[in-house]
């Protein structure tokens, strides 16, 4: 065709679409909104990324470098941004020590910061801590820093966004989020934990974590004495580095810096990063780049594709209604002379003029709203965005995606227009014809080795995430090719049916063409919801399956804080819970069993636990076991099923039959004399050998700095000493695995060791309130901070929003694709309403042909998505197993979960066509608009 033929069919098409002004804004809404959504979040991907000048900013502010020291005596190895990770390799026992190494065990590390910087550098100390400080209603864990905020070398780390900077030692300044959960303002007071009470002066923010709860004063007036008990090799030492005039932190001194034990983020190497094969660290942690191997972003891909397609299915009815009621026009263009191309080239030209109206929309849309929601977006990602990044490529292939979404859409009913008989056009029939049977067979094919590569191509070298995303993709086309003739095979239902929904189907058989695509672009919405929801609702299942109880369900449990204080308000504490929470009944005291006998509470102890004889225990985690001979015997059934705990109380808590029956959940009568009797009580008959139970004991551990020979080798390192003990012991049933082991009082100290008390458990007749809860967690944070109140209340599931959410999306855009297609298919039926009437049909008739018409439509898509759906969750699942398998040594780690949400499913296979039945029922209005009379 030649350009002005073009430029005909594109002015006819622009006329057709101003006509039918309805019909386009629908389509141009369907184009649109996609469009903007990907616009949007393609700005505010390439916004939060930050460029290389902006994350410099975000590490270090206006200084030159942010310098810290991993460890004294330690080789480190980092990623350009030591943020980003690091790790290090200490000395050994026997093992000859480096130059470096030496002179980081033999000097201050601030000194030797300062030496290894070019002369005339300038450190400015990073100080953070955490403190426990008072509220408006009462105390909240805050993070604790020093910065003089009128120094610019602290801007873009961390600013000042109200009020004014600390001038004095008893202010701070606060982030907003500490404001929004405290109920404080600025001029009000609030006191840290220990120390005495500072004035709020201004609002200080750190642009990368907007939703934490921080306090910020001068240098040395906060953290210095939050940290005044700690040990100095327990601090981490950090400063904000400006080098002099015309220096440069570049990579190579970087990496020098690196074997001393100090790793160092520099503006010069963050703006200028080495190539990967420079970084050390990053080929030591094999670390992949391959993004392809998330799962989420897999899945969001396969939704997001399974959207465009549905976007393509519902506008291609749209532009088919359009073509039929204009074949008098179409079929006097070809009376007239013109080719099949120009009957193809108008109704293409809709699909140019409202493709690229849409995205021209969707697009500028797309920019306003998120220029009006940034600071919202920012909030709710916690982190301000580097800048407003509109990527001109970006936004014109987005663009272009729209451009191709309309022709697509605009192909099918281009090709029909372009053949039909010109008669039957002039006098407005149409041919109904019968399905495709070998497009059908092709869907079938492609159904079926979709779903064999989606399901089982994890088995195939290179990536194991393509071939699910490759074969979810085939598998939905195949299913949108096989739709036409399943169409045919849900019409034989029509026969059982009452007279509204039996026309309904069989006029959904008789038009194929225009039904089709609809129930596609229903069971595209649904299959997408489906696949999310059994994905998520599987990984739900999983982590409620591996969830372990610390309680009997309904349990209150108090843990005194580790600082020797606890122990001064520990009757206080018990007695604020009975208070805040009635009806508790029997408490049951808790202490743990620590080393030696004589280590006071608050001093540095050693730990005492219980002990697998060696039979029992798992042989791939024995000393020297090479990596080949782990992963044989990592399959051992020893390994298949290790006790692990995580105890509250300490590895061997202390109790009496009271905790027997509030932390274990154990009624056993023998088992409670037997604790009163002087015997340890064993939940796990694989610690007993002949009615022993062996304890080891470990001695306090000391951080000591390491011993170094006139060789140059390390010549001690002293390591804990342990040694083991054994005690008659009996074995009962627990009802939760809270700790392997329980022992009395008088045996902790027979044997030797010391008690420590820990807190206390009550088991009331059910699960205080959340009110209750909070009421009671106020009570004893005031008498000490440290101590916490927790409530059993058993695995908590985080999907439940989540699956909701998805459904009523997957609902409304079902909805909203059979409303849309019922409303074509009341134009494209003016007639079928015509003869019924004529007839005599009621109007009440008329709305519910309408409705079921809706209902069919949304009843077959929704069973059709919901097969769909299944593929791609399933395979994600075993791809997520087969990745956890490959890089965990954990026994069992490849086992594969697969949760259905049935509520879900249920509520979208059955509720949804009968809301799509009610809402077009009402919506339809009785009185029949009658047409001229054609001819």
């Amino acid at each position: 065709m030649s350009l002005s033929s073009w430029r005909v069919a594109l002015r006819i098409a622009r006329r057709d679409a101003l006509r039918a002004k309805g019909r386009s804004a629908l389509v141009l809404a369907m184009i649109a909104l996609p469009v903007l959504g990907v616009t949007g979040a393609d700005i505010m991907y390439r916004s939060a990324q930050l460029d290389p000048g902006e994350k410099a900013a975000r590490v270090m502010g206006r200084a030159d470098a942010l310098v810290s020291v991993f460890d004294r005596g330690y080789t480190a190895a980092q990623a350009p941004d030591f943020n980003d990770g690091r790790t290090g390799d200490g000395p050994e026992a026997g093992k000859q020590l480096t130059p470096e190494q030496k002179r980081s065990l033999a000097t201050d590390p601030a000194m030797l910061v300062k030496e290894l910087l070019p002369a005339g550098t300038t450190l400015v100390p990073v100080s953070t801590s955490s403190a426990i400080t008072t509220t408006k209603e009462g105390q909240l864990r805050v993070g604790a820093a020093e910065a003089d905020l009128t120094d610019p070398v602290w801007h873009g780390k961390l600013d000042l966004v109200g009020g004014r900077a600390p001038a004095s030692a008893r202010e701070v300044a606060v982030s907003r989020h500490f404001l929004d959960q405290s109920g404080l303002r600025v001029g009000d007071t609030t006191s840290p934990r220990g120390l005495q009470p500072f004035t709020i002066t201004g609002v200080v923010e750190d642009p990368g974590s907007l939703g934490e709860d921080t306090l910020v004063a001068r240098p040395g007036a906060l953290v210095a004495p939050l940290e005044a008990g700690k040990a100095a090799e327990q601090r981490m030492e950090t400063w904000l580095a400006k080098l002099p005039a015309g220096a440069v932190l570049d990579w190579p001194k970087v990496l020098e810096l690196n074997k001393y034990g100090i790793t160092a983020s520099s503006r010069s190497v963050l703006l200028d990063p080495p190539p990967r094969s420079e970084v050390p660290y990053f080929q030591q942690q094999h670390i992949s780049t391959d993004t392809l191997e998330n799962p989420l972003l897999v899945i969001t891909v396969t939704v997001a594709g399974m959207a465009l397609l549905e976007i393509v299915l519902l506008a291609g009815p749209a532009f088919a209604v359009g073509a039929r009621r204009s074949r008098r026009q179409l079929g006097l263009l070809a009376a007239a002379g013109g080719d099949r191309g120009q009957v193809r080239a108008v109704v293409l030209g809709g699909g140019v003029v409202l493709g690229l109206a849409g995205a021209v929309v969707g697009v500028v849309l797309a920019i306003g709203m998120v220029a009006v929601l940034r600071p919202w977006a920012e909030t709710r990602a916690g982190s301000r965005f580097g800048h407003f990044d509109l990527q001109p490529v970006d936004l014109l292939g987005i663009a272009a995606i729209g451009l191709v979404t309309g022709l697509l859409a605009a192909v099918v009913p281009a090709v029909q227009a372009a053949r039909q008989d010109v008669v039957e056009a002039l006098n407005g029939r149409g041919a109904i014809k019968p399905a495709n049977r070998k497009l059908a067979l092709l869907g079938l094919v492609m159904l079926i080795g979709g779903a064999a590569l989606a399901l089982g191509g994890q088995a195939m070298g290179g990536s194991r995430s393509t071939p699910v995303l490759g074969g979810s993709m085939i598998a939905e086309l195949g299913m949108v090719a096989l739709t036409p003739i399943l169409v045919g095979l849900f019409g034989r239902l029509g026969r059982w049916l009452p007279l509204s929904p039996r026309l309904a189907l069989r006029d959904a058989v008789r038009h194929r063409g225009r039904t089709a695509p609809a129930v596609a672009a229903v069971m595209a919405a649904v299959a997408g919801s489906v696949a999310v929801g059994i994905y998520t609702t599987s990984n739900d299942q999983q982590s409620r399956e591996h969830y372990d109880a610390r309680m009997p369900s309904g349990a209150v449990g108090l843990v005194f804080g580790y600082r020797s204080d606890a122990l001064t308000t520990a009757a206080q504490q018990r007695e604020a819970v009975e208070r805040a929470v009635p009806g508790l009944g029997t408490r049951a005291d808790i202490a743990s069993a620590v080393y030696p006998a004589n280590c006071k509470q608050g001093d540095n102890c050693g730990y005492v636990e219980a002990v697998l004889p060696k039979d029992q225990r798992c042989p791939a985690y024995d000393r020297g076991v090479s990596q080949a001979d782990f992963e044989r015997l990592r399959h051992d059934p020893r390994c298949t099923s290790q006790p692990s705990y995580l105890s509250r109380y300490g590895s061997v808590p202390v109790g009496d039959a009271a905790a027997l029956r509030n932390l274990f959940g154990a009624q056993d009568r023998a088992a409670e004399a037997a604790l009163a009797a002087g015997k340890a009580v064993v939940f796990d008959s694989r610690y007993l050998q002949g009615g022993k139970l062996t304890l080891r004991l470990n001695e306090p551990y000391q951080h000591s700095t390491p011993t170094v020979g006139a060789d140059g080798s390390v010549t001690e390192q002293r390591e804990p000493q342990t040694h083991e003990i054994t005690v008659d012991a009996v074995v009962t049933t627990a009802q939760v695995q809270a700790a392997p082991v329980l022992l009395s009082r008088d045996t902790a100290q027979r044997l030797g060791l010391a008690v420590h008390d820990s807190g206390s458990v009550w088991l009331p007749p059910a699960a205080p309130s959340s009110g209750a809860e909070q009421r009671a967690s106020s009570a004893v944070g005031k008498l000490d901070s440290e101590s916490q109140l927790d409530v059993e209340r058993g695995y908590q599931s985080i999907q439940g929003l989540m699956s909701l959410g998805l459904t009523v999306f997957a609902a409304l855009v079902a909805l909203g694709a059979a409303g849309i297609a019922t409303g074509l298919a009341a134009a494209d039926s003016q007639r079928d309403l015509a003869t019924l009437a004529a007839v005599g049909a009621t109007g009440g008739i008329r709305r519910r042909l309408s409705g079921f018409q809706c209902g069919v439509i949304a009843a077959m898509g929704a069973v059709l998505g919901t097969v769909c759906g299944v593929v791609p969750a399933v395979a994600l699942r075993k791809v997520e197993a087969l990745a956890a398998s490959a890089t965990s040594s954990v026994p069992g780690a490849d086992h594969v979960v697969i949760a259905f949400p049935w509520l879900t499913m249920a509520v979208t296979l059955l509720a949804l066509p009968a809301v799509a039945v009610l809402l077009a029922t009402l919506l339809t209005r009785s009185r029949l608009s009658l047409a001229r009379r054609e001819g």
